[in-house]
């Protein structure tokens, strides 16, 4: 087998896996009316936060970040860089397109379930920041919010939708997007990460208004997309039963993963293949 047909293989197999059905049985599955009844309250819960911010707070705050010192702005400059999803979803799918192009299938059974746990462990992340961000991407400028100042005042009720600009995709905050979903996905796989990842997120949000990117309720908006999007695919996973597992009580629990020691030795086995 060519490594070109082993890599669309190995792509393919993955995929059936991903949106293969359920595991949990039907009589264990959350019934369907409950579940719509918390995501509308859930929704009516987002849309009053958002709207409270844009009535009360989104434009004194932003106008307070743009007063702010210039050295302020500069270091929330460097810091709302790192809020691309280009900082997980790159990593992400270069390993999991070098494992699919790589002989993997001439390593001993114990390596290939170590290197399938990996896998599945980075693709929960990649998709888990990137289902969101894609979402975000599109939605942002189909609502067409006005980004701050971009017709120098900080007019938090203007609007054009289906523009297709970037100076009118403010809402929701596609950083805060990343950030947030980032947060769940890999706290979710790492806990120890858990606090330095919140940590990570709470910068990037503040530094969005910072930068006068982004009113406080674009970031609100992407936050919340940012963790209901990467919790979602984490259950989708769990009722696969991939990294994760839905037990009796309806919590979603994770499966150890690999040890570093051990992931460092497969990846030395793979790559004197």
């Amino acid at each position: 087998m060519t490594a070109l047909r082993r890599f669309g293989k190995t792509l393919l197999t993955w995929l059936r896996i991903v949106t293969r059905p359920s595991h949990i049985p039907p009589e264990r599955r959350t019934p369907l009316w409950p579940v719509k009844g918390r995501i509308l309250i859930a929704a009516l819960v987002v849309i009053l936060a958002v709207m409270a911010s844009m009535l009360f707070i989104d434009a004194s705050l932003i106008g307070e970040a743009r007063l702010a010192p210039k050295w302020v702005r500069y270091v929330f400059e460097w810091i709302t860089w790192f809020g691309t999803a280009g900082w997980f979803l790159y990593p992400a799918g270069i390993a999991l397109l070098a494992i699919a192009a790589s002989p993997w299938s001439k390593l001993t059974h114990l390596s290939q379930a170590v290197l399938a746990a990996i896998v599945v462990r980075l693709g929960f992340v990649f998709l888990a920041i990137g289902i969101p961000g894609l979402f975000v991407a599109i939605v942002k400028r189909l609502i067409g919010r006005a980004r701050p100042f971009v017709s120098e005042i900080a007019n938090p009720y203007s609007y054009d939708p289906f523009v297709w600009k970037q100076s009118y995709a403010s809402l929701p905050s596609g950083h805060a997007t990343n950030a947030f979903a980032a947060a769940i996905a890999i706290g979710a796989i790492w806990p120890k990460a858990r606090v330095p990842m919140w940590i990570y997120a709470a910068f990037i949000a503040v530094s969005r208004v910072m930068v006068n990117a982004h009113f406080p309720s674009d970031v609100i908006a992407g936050a919340i997309v940012g963790l209901v999007g990467a919790m979602m695919v984490r259950g989708w996973f769990a009722a696969r039963g991939l990294g994760f597992a839905v037990g009796k009580d309806g919590i979603i629990h994770r499966f150890p993963g690999p040890s570093w020691g051990r992931t460092k030795e497969v990846a030395r086995r793979l790559w004197a293949q």
